[in-house]
């Protein structure tokens, strides 16, 4: 096999995620399904609760206010669960072969994934908030606290959607990936999306109450229609930034041991050092 030049050096980093960026947009615009699947179920299930379930819940008719923040949620995180199984294809179908032996930085694979995904589930999110307000939702919140809550939005997907990058590394496949992503995508129906925590029953409130889409949802909620927010709001940023640890934490684990599987496998060379391994 004719040698890679141990000078070449790897693209600067603003380059490589440039480009990975924007292949990763395409593929978004290309899978015109799952964008839509992104934006039509969280809004079927706004108005399904809405004016199915609302009545019973809250004959007041303010229970759209109480709802829209939980399908924000549930808009972002069935959202970022589409990065898992991105990521499963680009492992299994042979392209990651590819990239490895070019002089680009490994991360910027994923990365460019995670930044179409932000794109993608922020385009939903206001759509979703769009739809909420032509249905009643009538948020209180002011110019600051708008910005605060999408900065939780914001904090809330990034943290998921590594999550779900490093499922989809570490998983065998992509319908793997999706069953896994699946699975995460029932904790907003186990937390006070859309109910009060204090009408469930004793043995799962407690549940309820300490995960962490809870705190995210009442902090939003708190932001966007003046409830009390209290301590919540540091939860959140707190258990968001240690699930983003742990992703990424996950990913530097486990991307480099499945880049010299394949690589020992192929004969092909180290991206980051560009030198043979082994």
């Amino acid at each position: 096999m004719n040698s890679v030049p141990s000078t070449v050096k790897p693209a600067s980093f603003a380059a490589t995620n440039a480009v990975f960026i924007g292949r990763s947009i395409r593929l978004s615009l290309r899978n015109v399904e799952s964008l839509m699947m992104a934006i039509i179920l969280p809004i079927m299930l706004m108005l399904m609760f809405t004016y199915v379930f609302g009545g019973a819940i809250d004959p007041g008719g303010d229970y759209v206010n109480y709802v829209v923040p939980g399908i924000i949620l549930l808009c972002a995180g069935f959202g970022s669960s589409g990065t898992a199984v991105d990521v499963a294809t680009d492992m299994s179908n042979g392209i990651i072969d590819r990239f490895r032996t070019m002089p680009i930085r490994s991360a910027s694979v994923v990365t460019g994934h995670v930044v179409a995904s932000l794109a993608r589930n922020l385009l939903a999110t206001g759509i979703v908030i769009g739809v909420a307000l032509l249905v009643g939702f009538r948020p209180t919140a002011g110019f600051a606290e708008w910005a605060g809550a999408l900065g939780i939005v914001v904090l809330f997907i990034l943290t998921f959607t590594w999550l779900f990058a490093a499922i989809g590394i570490v998983t065998g496949s992509p319908s793997a990936a999706s069953s896994y992503g699946f699975a995460l995508l029932f904790l907003p129906y186990l937390s006070s999306a859309f109910v009060p925590t204090s009408t469930m029953p004793s043995w799962l409130q407690g549940f309820a109450e300490h995960q962490p889409i809870s705190p995210v949802i009442e902090t939003i909620r708190g932001l966007l229609t003046g409830t009390p927010i209290a301590d919540n709001g540091w939860w959140a940023v707190g258990w968001c930034a240690l699930i983003l640890a742990f992703a990424l934490a996950w990913c530097a684990r486990y991307a480099p041991a499945e880049r010299r599987r394949s690589s020992d496998r192929l004969g092909v060379w180290s991206v980051r050092a560009l030198v043979p391994i082994g």
